[in-house]
C-alpha cells in the first residue's frame, strides 16, 4: 500500500510587474487618478488643460504586483507648434513601450478629441477604457447606452467606470488590471513612488501653483526652470526661475506690489516641504524667452524630450 504523498505547501505567487500608460485628451483626469493609484502627489494637476507635458513614472507595488504607471500629455491636436510636436511625440514613444494601456474619458462624454486619441492607439495593445469622473454623473442609467456605444468604437479589454478621488474604486482598479501584468520581476525597489528626481518634482509644483494662481490669464506657454539646488543639512535652497514667452506674462504673473509671485512661492514653499519633509528656502524670478515654446533648441534645454 503506498503513502499518500503530502500536499504541497502553498507556492508563493510569481511576481509580475508590467508598464501601464495613462492616456486621453487633456483634462480628464490621468493627472489625478495617477496620484491617485501611486498614493502619493508625482503629477500636477490644475483645471488648465495641458498641464502635464513630461513622460512621469508612477510605481505603486501592491502584493506580489508592481503597477508601473506612465503618465503622458493629452495629446495636442489644436496647434501645431514645437511644443505640441514634442507633447505628442512623448505620447507616442511611451505606448511603443507598454503592456497595457488605460484610456481616460469622463464618464457618460466622448467628444472629437477623444476620437482623435482613440484613434492613434495601438491596435496590438489591450486597451482599458476608464470611465473617470463618475461621481459626476446625475443619472447612473444613462452610462448602459453611453457603453454601449464605447464598445462599438472599440474592442475594449475592461471597462471600468470609476472616480479617481474614491480609494475604494482605486482598489478595485488594481485587481482588475493584475492580471495583464506579465510574470516578471520587479523594475523598482518594492517602496519606490516614482523615477523623477526632487529637483524635477520641484519645478513641477511650482508650475501647478503658477497655473493655480492665475486662472485663465496666462497662456500654458509657460515654463519653470530649477536654476540652483543646494542642500545644507536639513535646508534646501532652491532657486527657480519662470519662462514666459511676453512682458505681459510676466506682469501676471508678478502681480500688483509683487503679491501674485510671493503667494505663488509661499504655496510651492509650503507644499515641497511637506514632500521633502525638510524645510525649504526658494527663490523665485520672472525671465522673458520670447518664442520658445516653438524652439526645438529651447525645449531641449529645459529639460523637455
Amino acid at each position: 500500500m503506498t503513502e499518500p504523498t503530502p500536499a504541497a505547501p502553498d507556492a508563493t505567487p510569481p511576481q509580475r510587474c508590467g508598464l501601464i500608460a495613462i492616456v486621453g485628451r487633456p483634462n480628464v483626469g490621468k493627472s489625478t487618478l495617477l496620484n491617485a493609484l501611486v498614493g502619493q502627489k508625482v503629477s500636477i494637476t490644475s483645471d488648465k488643460a495641458q498641464t502635464t507635458r513630461h513622460r512621469i513614472t508612477g510605481v505603486r507595488t501592491v502584493d506580489e504586483a508592481q503597477f508601473v504607471f506612465v503618465d503622458t500629455p493629452g495629446f495636442q491636436t489644436r496647434h501645431n507648434a514645437a511644443l505640441n510636436r514634442t507633447l505628442n511625440r512623448t505620447v507616442h514613444g511611451v505606448l511603443a513601450d507598454v503592456d497595457l494601456v488605460l484610456f481616460v474619458v469622463e464618464a457618460g462624454r466622448f467628444g472629437l478629441d477623444d476620437a482623435k486619441v482613440l484613434a492613434l492607439l495601438p491596435e496590438d495593445k489591450p486597451v482599458v477604457l476608464i470611465a473617470n469622473k463618475l461621481d459626476a454623473v446625475n443619472r447612473r442609467a444613462e452610462l448602459a447606452p453611453w457603453l454601449k456605444g464605447m464598445a462599438e468604437r472599440r474592442n475594449f479589454t475592461e471597462f471600468v467606470p470609476l472616480s479617481a478621488k474614491k480609494e475604494a474604486d482605486v482598489q478595485r482598479l488594481f485587481k482588475i488590471l493584475k492580471p495583464y501584468l506579465p510574470e516578471q520581476g520587479w523594475f523598482y525597489e518594492e517602496d519606490a513612488l516614482t523615477d523623477r528626481s526632487e529637483r524635477f518634482l520641484a519645478s513641477e509644483i511650482i508650475r501647478e501653483k503658477l497655473f493655480r494662481l492665475t486662472g485663465d490669464e496666462l497662456p500654458y506657454t509657460s515654463t519653470v526652470v530649477i536654476d540652483k539646488w543646494e542642500d545644507e543639512g536639513e535646508l534646501r535652497r532652491i532657486s527657480a526661475s519662470i519662462v514666459v514667452e511676453r512682458d505681459a506674462h510676466k506682469g501676471m504673473i508678478i502681480g500688483q506690489g509683487g503679491e501674485r509671485l510671493k503667494r505663488i512661492g509661499s504655496e510651492s514653499r509650503q507644499e515641497l516641504e511637506h514632500l521633502m519633509d525638510g524645510r525649504v528656502f526658494l527663490e523665485l524670478w520672472v525671465k522673458v524667452r520670447s518664442g520658445w515654446a516653438d524652439s526645438e533648441e529651447h525645449l531641449r534645454s529645459y529639460g523637455y524630450e
